[in-house]
């Protein structure tokens, strides 16, 4: 594959990934949250065995094997029923934006592990990416720490797992790159999740479903979206140009948010943007 087919492929990731956020809330409003992303797991999974194929796990590492699907597994519970739980298309998208403290975590985190010179931007970036979550959940009381609080406190659930979710997505980027050894368990870590989420599903209460055309269009969406984007970033990264794929990935909060609004009839007010407008720059430090 040549590289500008690669990088184009990859920028698809981008793009498919920027969806999540509105597609796994649509499902979740029909399905359940545990029953939604239960679903989406399964037919993500299904689609990387026919793109990517069933990895050789006898040739894993078992640190990677044990500790990568550990890791991974938690993250996508984590991401899924964040948005699940939700109580509306707003409050999703600003879930969705906690999420995005990721990456400003891992270049702090892949700092402190590798302990290698990096810009002195990264502490400033970090508390600048924190200041534009604080002024998404403030709204249009800016920095009020009691809006906030209120804000927080209407769905400690939601927030919470948004937050340990960017935590634990930032262990797994630096963690698993010194240990897999160029192993690539996706397919399985997808399967172990949905697996995982089905265990849930069982033993707990859940709601009605309500099955609709439009409830099976956002299933069959969300889940091309997750497992294709797995899949083409991963040719992207391999194959194209890093540097702007790279580049490109620092607006996936604001292209998440702008597909997220539109897919859940959502406004969002000129404070949201400013805060995801951080949040992106955060990326760059």
């Amino acid at each position: 594959m040549s590289q500008k087919r690669a990088t184009l492929t990859g920028l698809l990731a981008i793009v498919l990934w920027s969806t999540i956020v509105g597609l796994i809330k649509s499902v979740s409003e029909s399905f359940g949250p545990i029953g939604g992303a239960a679903l989406i797991y399964s037919f993500s999974a299904a689609l990387l065995l026919f793109t990517v194929g069933f990895p050789s796990v006898r040739t894993f590492p078992r640190r990677y094997l044990l500790v990568g699907s550990l890791l991974f597994v938690s993250y996508e519970i984590c991401l899924s029923l964040s948005l699940g739980f939700t109580n509306s298309g707003r409050q999703a998208i600003e879930v969705g934006m906690v999420n995005y403290l990721w990456p400003g975590m891992t270049i702090v985190l892949a700092a402190l592990v590798n302990r290698q010179k990096t810009s002195p931007l990264i502490i400033p970036g970090l508390l600048l990416a924190v200041a534009g979550i604080c002024r998404v959940l403030g709204g249009e009381h800016a920095f009020s720490m009691s809006e906030i609080g209120n804000n927080i406190m209407d769905n400690p659930l939601s927030y919470g797992l948004a937050f340990c979710g960017a935590a634990i997505w930032a262990v797994y980027c630096v963690v698993t790159k010194k240990i897999a050894n160029g192993s690539n368990g996706i397919t399985l870590f997808f399967i172990l999740t949905a697996l995982t989420l089905w265990v849930k599903f069982l033993l707990s209460p859940q709601p009605a479903l309500a099955v609709s055309p439009q409830a099976l269009l956002s299933l069959a969406l969300a889940a091309m979206a997750m497992g294709f984007g797995y899949a083409a970033w991963n040719t992207g990264i391999l194959h194209g140009n890093v540097n702007l794929l790279a580049a490109v990935s620092y607006f996936i909060p604001i292209l998440s948010s702008v597909l997220a609004a539109f897919l859940l009839h959502s406004h969002l007010t000129l404070s949201f943007w400013q805060g995801a407008a951080m949040v992106s720059l955060n990326s760059c430090a």
